[in-house]
């Protein structure tokens, strides 16, 4: 992030601390309306999304019934302010609220602040949270994105006395122009005990909430979950400077989800059916998340085109997928859908339109890791080496027209399995061959617990350039194990995209440079 950006978010924290805490009223925002103590308050702090080359989301939560109210500026004076009147947060939407600002300069760092003014007396308005962010630029300037996911997962939960969800500050000061969350978002079927017993004889202390002490059934409870990890003072200092893209995976409902499933074997859920569980669940993504998802809609797959060097594909590999089964059906039919036949008809499109440099798939699981669902299987990779099989089918299909199409540079980014690694796809050492080279990178978790590294499948030539995670034997390490990652991404303004892995700390372990291969003019 600029250090103007920084600075500033900072000292809008301190003065709004300052002011909170003295027994005066701030100065009125505009005529004849008061900032006032007993005003609309932000508990949760606030976020940006989905920003493009002239809009952005703002989200917002007010601790009661309120308006939305955003002011933003080019300049960190708020000299040039201008101020749009948003919805209503309203106990429908469990006091969220979200507009989109449109019409902003291309390239630019933008300044704002959240205000709620109460409903009931509209001469007052609550004090301002204060945030930034820079849109996309125009030209071909320099971009620089992190990625992961997992966050709160397997019992880790906030804890104070270790620091809070310490990654979400470092990631906070790679500065960088914007975050993909690529998926479990929450861990809606992993309740948070206030203590965990370390294997070094120590304690792990969480912070707990009732919506927290279950699994997730109720719309409530699954809105708990978001609003627990808005909790952690670093997850708010990261929204306030740095904007979200949002994706989902399946611990937003429950663990290996799909459509049909019911659950008959988990004695955890009175709420059987997961076609209910998992809409309240994508209610409560909407309504949290800075995304340009909304209640009524059902789509979270979507392009965010962030200037002339760079489109980003968010894909869905969860709600449109047939059951998990032994994935080797040797023909296509309604148990081997992933991504849905509509959803690939969007993608080759959007893919095939793109004039970005790069054209990043953000996807929720990784192509050729094994992921496996008891005797089934959760992910497409199926353990079998061999030509494609069950939901390898669908993967192939669009691998081969992404080569028929002659769409380059593209790369796949994703999380989901607790460990950081570099793929390259090579059809040289694939059974599949009709396709052209790529990169995946993987990362995460974010304070959750480590896992792997897994299994590979050969189906599309899967080659390992680095892997990090537990030792062999070691599974559910803590977040104070140190192995938490995030991957960082920098596009120079010539088209060359770096790739960093990257730890709790903040140390690069892995680096991929790759040069487009038709760079633009």
């Amino acid at each position: 992030m600029p250090a103007s950006r920084a600075r500033f978010v900072a000292a809008t924290a301190i003065a709004l601390a300052l002011a909170a805490a003295a027994p005066t009223v701030a100065p009125a925002v505009a005529p004849a309306v008061a900032q006032a103590a007993e005003g609309p308050a932000q508990p949760f702090g606030i976020q940006s999304g989905d920003v493009t080359t002239d809009s952005a989301v703002i989200w917002g939560r007010p601790d009661r019934e309120a308006r939305m109210i955003v002011e933003w500026a080019t300049t960190e004076d708020f000299a040039d302010a201008t101020r749009v009147v948003g919805p209503a947060a309203l106990e429908d939407s469990d006091l969220t609220a979200k507009m989109i600002l449109d019409g902003l300069p291309a390239g630019t760092e933008i300044f704002y602040r959240v205000i709620f003014q109460d409903l009931e007396d509209q001469t007052i308005e609550g004090a301002p949270v204060a945030g930034a962010f820079k849109t996309a630029p125009a030209g071909r300037a320099a971009v620089r994105f992190t990625w992961s996911g997992d966050t709160a997962g397997q019992g880790w939960g906030i804890n104070e006395s270790w620091g809070g969800m310490k990654i979400y500050e470092t990631m906070r000061q790679a500065e960088p122009d914007f975050f993909i969350h690529s998926g479990d978002y929450i861990y809606a079927d992993g309740p948070i005990k206030p203590e965990v017993q370390l294997a070094d004889g120590s304690t792990w202390t969480n912070v707990t909430i009732p919506e927290k002490e279950k699994v997730a059934e109720t719309l409530n409870e699954f809105r708990g979950n978001y609003r627990y990890n808005l909790m952690d003072a670093n997850v708010r200092a990261f929204n306030a400077e740095v904007p979200v893209f949002a994706q989902w995976d399946d611990h937003e409902t429950t663990n290996n989800w799909y459509p049909q499933e019911v659950l008959t074997d988990d004695d955890r859920y009175a709420v059987k059916s997961v076609a209910l569980l998992s809409a309240r669940a994508k209610q409560a993504f909407a309504e949290y998340t800075p995304s340009r998802i909304d209640g009524t809609e059902e789509r979270v797959y979507r392009t965010v085109s962030y200037g002339p060097l760079l489109d980003v594909f968010f894909i869905d590999m969860r709600t449109y997928r047939g059951p998990n089964t032994p994935n080797l059906q040797e023909t296509m039919s309604d148990e081997t859908v992933f991504l849905g036949a509509e959803q690939v008809t969007w993608l080759k499109r959007e893919l095939s339109a793109s004039d970005a440099t790069w054209k990043v798939i953000a996807s929720d699981m990784p192509i050729g890791l094994v992921v496996r669902d008891g005797d089934h299987f959760e992910n497409l990779a199926n353990a079998d080496d061999g030509a494609p099989k069950g939901r390898e089918l669908e993967m192939a299909d669009l691998l081969r027209f992404i080569k028929a199409a002659d769409v380059d540079n593209v790369v796949w980014l994703t999380a989901d399995v607790h460990y950081t690694a570099a793929h390259f796809y090579d059809p040289e050492k694939a059974a599949f061959k009709d396709f052209t080279g790529f990169w995946e990178f993987v990362s995460g978790p974010l304070n959750a617990g480590t896992f792997g590294p897994n299994d590979k499948d050969a189906t599309f030539g899967i080659t390992v350039d680095y892997e990090k995670g537990p030792a062999e034997g070691q599974a559910n390490l803590p977040p104070s194990d140190g192995l938490q990652f995030f991957g960082q991404v920098d596009i120079a303004g010539d088209g060359t995209m770096t790739v960093r892995l990257k730890d709790l700390e903040g140390a690069t372990l892995h680096t991929v440079e790759l040069t487009p291969d038709a760079p633009e003019s």
